[in-house]
């Protein structure tokens, strides 16, 4: 079962269009996770009508609309594998051990909120990931999002997907710069 985790879309504030690399990986996953700040409805529901699943939550910069249709935390079971999604988690120290107490029954903690990419287990197995975002990389070299695979209740190749600089349109034109192409 392949997954895509993204998060922190921020769409239309950080950037007009989810890049052109992540709307091609949509329809190859079998569960697309969203990790909150969306920002606009249009993006909820382009992911809505494109994903095979969608498992998402609202986050801080989302709206009324956005969390009437979004709960705060999302699980989900995938052969087996207990998933929760939330946006925030608080500071980056003692992450492991709050989460952990606080989703004592999931396997992995899909969330959002610092942009920054995160992958690392707490002591009582738990694995948590955050994509970092595809549209607004604040202190990063990169917009980023994960693909992962769900085989016999494990999760197996987990791969941050850097994505390319996104250059400012050439006058009069709109979306990106001839000869941009993505990159891995």
């Amino acid at each position: 079962m392949r997954l895509l985790l993204t998060t922190d879309t921020h769409l239309p504030k950080r950037a007009k269009e989810l890049p052109a690399r992540l709307l091609h990986e949509l329809p190859r996953a079998d569960v697309v996770f969203h990790a909150g700040d969306w920002v606009d409805t249009d993006t909820l529901d382009l992911l809505e009508a494109r994903s095979s699943r969608l498992v998402a939550v609202y986050g801080n910069n989302d709206g009324p609309a956005l969390r009437a249709r979004l709960p705060e935390v999302a699980y989900a079971e995938l052969d087996g594998l207990r998933f929760a999604v939330l946006h925030e988690t608080g500071a980056a120290k003692g992450r492991e051990e709050r989460c952990a107490a606080r989703f004592p029954d999931a396997d992995v903690l899909v969330f959002g909120h610092s942009h920054i990419p995160w992958d690392t287990t707490a002591a009582n197995g738990l694995r948590l990931l955050n994509p970092g975002s595809p549209t607004d990389r604040r202190r990063q070299p990169h917009c980023t999002y994960m693909t992962a695979t769900v085989a016999n209740g494990l999760l197996t190749d987990v791969r941050l997907h850097r994505l390319p600089p996104r250059r400012p349109p050439v006058s009069g034109q709109q979306g990106r710069a001839p000869g941009d192409r993505d990159r891995t």
